[in-house]
């Protein structure tokens, strides 16, 4: 794996995972959306196929921000 690649893929994961720490869900989930459609322009196939799998397994994880908590 290219060393540039790897650190595309570390900084695209960190913010999916910021993401989900501090947004709502819905929200969480088009932040997600915006971050794979950015890589999918700058990561090979498959690093971006690794971040489609990290990604979908944080999306089906429970929102860590109530929208109760919003409000």
């Amino acid at each position: 794996m290219c060393r540039l690649d790897s650190i595309l893929l570390d900084a695209s994961k960190e913010l999916i995972d910021d993401a989900k720490a501090k947004c709502a869900d819905l929200v969480f989930k088009e932040i997600c959306l915006e971050i794979l459609a950015r890589s999918r322009q700058i990561l090979k196939d498959e690093n971006f196929q690794s971040l489609v799998d990290y990604a979908s397994k944080r999306m089906q994880e429970a929102a860590l921000v109530s929208v109760d908590v919003i409000k």
